[in-house]
């Protein structure tokens, strides 16, 4: 059974939908990359799995119960996500930013302990920020303030993560030892990950299957291999593209078609 299920979901704000008819499903263990053209509905469709807005049709299913119904404690335990823009002109520190995520878990009987230290302590170290754990979130960069962000998520220790650009801000090797921990996430400890990206290779690379939005509809769905296809890139995107081989592991590579001086 697939742990998040969004059947024929349409979502906007005010009376105009961003997107239209939107299915698809996510099981425990998988990747599933988000991808599409600026306004093509990814980070609208990210906030309507997550509960933070209300589909004006269909339904999302999480472990499947409905979403709309599951109070938000609860759905805290089985959702959680980076969204766009994060940021905060509060000065926590990136530890206790990291340790919002285990919120949910805690009540006036249970105060933390030695599992929610475990858990943030393990998403910083995920992030790679152990070294700068202590320090006001005020103070970091953008790509450090990125990764704290992250952190909160993955102590939050869902069953469902939904990333919107989660990568954004961040250096090439910050950016492989994120998505390699959700990689290591899905399939060590089942968890099911829908992140949205704009760097095609990036979700080529890491991703089981890619979800192409284009018009707030989808307009592919299934392996890198098979949704990155030149003339779909060029109908989503606008963009003249050449689709090679990795030649290490074989993943589709897209990079622009050089057509000469103007």
């Amino acid at each position: 059974m697939a742990v998040l299920a969004l059947l024929g979901v349409s979502a906007g704000y005010g009376r105009a939908d961003v997107v239209h008819d939107v299915s698809l499903s996510l099981e425990a263990g998988e990747v599933v990359a988000l991808i599409g053209p600026n306004g093509a509905g990814k980070t609208t469709l990210l906030r309507a799995a997550a509960g933070i807005l209300r589909p004006t049709a269909g339904s999302v299913v999480v472990d499947g119960r409905d979403l709309a119904g599951i109070p938000p404690r609860e759905a805290a335990l089985l959702l959680s996500g980076v969204p766009q823009d994060d940021a905060t002109e509060f000065a926590f520190t990136a530890r206790e930013v990291a340790a919002m995520g285990r919120t949910a878990r805690l009540s006036p009987w249970r105060a933390e302990g030695p599992a929610d230290r475990a858990a943030v302590e393990a998403a910083l170290a995920a992030v790679g920020l152990e070294s700068a754990a202590d320090r006001p979130v005020t103070s970091l960069s953008g790509g450090e303030r990125r990764r704290a962000s992250v952190a909160r998520c993955l102590a939050q220790d869902a069953k469902v993560l939904l990333l919107d650009e989660p990568t954004a801000h961040l250096d090439l090797g910050h950016e492989t030892r994120l998505v390699t921990s959700l990689r290591r996430l899905a399939k060590d400890r089942g968890k099911a990950v829908l992140v949205a990206l704009h760097d095609l290779n990036l979700a080529a690379a890491f991703a089981s299957r890619i979800v192409l939005l284009a018009g707030g509809r989808v307009a592919a769905e299934g392996p890198p291999r098979e949704v990155l296809a030149p003339a779909r890139l060029a109908a989503a995107f606008g963009a003249d593209v050449l689709v090679l081989s990795h030649p290490d592991s074989g993943a589709p590579v897209v990079v622009p078609r050089d057509r000469g001086p103007a």
